[in-house]
């Protein structure tokens, strides 16, 4: 092989491409993240749902929970959310 083509390959990425790339694969690493508090909100519902059902006077005090629980879990989807948005924005401004 010619040395000149293989030292001319390794200076075809530039730095602004690779945080482009990288921001860009950041940002779909992080919305796998809101798969995880969908998934949580849906079992701990299904959980309160069959608690109320077995135990109906303590209805309230599981609806109470149950809502701080989703309310916390669905924080954490939106904070996922925004990360990937504001890498993707980063990957499409460079």
């Amino acid at each position: 092989m010619d040395p000149q083509i293989i030292a001319q390959a390794g200076t075809a990425v530039d730095s602004a491409t690779l945080i482009k790339a990288a921001s860009l694969l950041g940002a779909g690493f992080a919305v796998i993240g809101v798969f995880g508090p969908g998934i949580g909100i849906g079992v701990a519902g299904s959980r309160a749902l069959e608690g109320m059902a077995r135990q109906p006077e303590m209805a309230g005090k599981l609806l109470a929970n149950a809502i701080i629980i989703a309310a916390l879990m669905e924080a954490l989807g939106l904070l996922a959310f925004v990360v990937a948005i504001l890498l993707y924005l980063n990957g499409t401004k460079v």
